[in-house]
């Protein structure tokens, strides 16, 4: 087990000192965020538009256009996870669901996994938007997507693969 010292304990991440054996032989000390992860999902419609929310995020300075995710509650798998957020985020629920694999959002410090997910064969729900979040919801056709992500308007990284492994 990696010695590790607490520094800060929050309800969404824990951040430690961890004294590592590095697979060249260096011991170091690192800063490492343990995160319990989180789900995003690509919801598509019939159609054939796709969900996007704008969502003002504070650490990243302002809004940013994003797919419904959230974290991984204690309990939660990351597919349960995925459909709460859809519902909660975008007002619909999936008929089918397709697992697009797990990437690591910032791997040099922090644990977390995002699990990202296509959803399709949408039916209308009530949504369930926390008081924290402020959130726009928009549904936007493949080219109008395709054209957000050559411009540069689509900076957050999960929505970014997500629309990668589905529409490459």
């Amino acid at each position: 087990m990696t010695p590790r010292r607490s520094v800060y304990q929050g309800q969404v991440v824990d951040l430690g000192l961890e004294t590592v054996e590095l697979p060249n032989g260096h011991r170091a000390e690192l800063e490492i965020v343990r995160h319990p992860g989180g789900a995003a999902v690509l919801a598509q419609d019939a159609q054939d538009r796709l969900c996007l929310i704008r969502q003002y995020r504070h650490a990243a300075g302002g809004w940013l256009w994003e797919i419904p995710a959230g974290k991984i509650d204690p309990g939660e798998t990351p597919a349960t996870t995925a459909h709460r957020e859809l519902q909660e985020e975008a007002g619909v629920s999936a008929g089918h669901w397709r697992d697009l694999g797990f990437i690591f959002s910032t791997p040099g410090f922090c644990t977390e996994r995002i699990y990202l997910y296509q959803a399709t064969l949408l039916q209308p729900v009530a949504t369930e938007h926390h008081h924290h979040e402020v959130i726009e919801v928009h549904w936007l056709s493949r080219e109008q997507v395709l054209a957000m992500c050559r411009a540069g308007e689509i900076q957050d990284a999960k929505t970014l693969c997500a629309i990668y492994a589905c529409l490459m």
